[in-house]
């Protein structure tokens, strides 16, 4: 079973917000690293500065197996890029939960508490995989 760490909130597309007083940082989940195999770019749609609405795709992630949109879990203004990605993709595969983050956006209202904590995250994990 994939690592699903306790403090972070999850969508469904296997993406992982970690929110720090609005400020909602992004990344892709173990499992969905796992699923991908070898990342092999990681290509941001999107600016600082610009908004995004949540559902919306920012970018995309390919891998030797596939290529994958990226949706932002949120709806906000784009407050930073991991420039990190462009050069080392592979940090996705080696840190998905750290150094791999994609983006930060400044959430427009509310917060993440509207997606899944890790117990529901490790359920829907379970669900799609039988």
């Amino acid at each position: 079973m994939s690592h699903v760490p306790d403090h972070l909130r999850y969508t469904q597309d296997h993406e992982w917000t970690k929110d720090e007083g609005g400020r909602v940082t992004v990344g892709i989940t173990a499992f969905a690293v796992e699923q991908l195999g070898d990342i092999t770019l990681v290509n941001v749609d999107v600016k600082v500065g610009d908004n995004i609405e949540a559902g919306k795709a920012f970018g995309t992630i390919e891998s030797v197996k596939t290529l994958s949109d990226l949706f932002a879990p949120v709806s906000g203004k784009i407050v930073a890029i991991n420039a990190d990605l462009e050069s080392k993709p592979e940090l996705v595969n080696e840190d998905c939960y750290g150094r791999a983050w994609m983006i930060a956006i400044q959430a427009a209202s509310g917060s993440t508490s509207a997606l899944m904590d890790a117990t529901a995250y490790s359920g829907h994990l379970k669900a799609s995989a039988h």
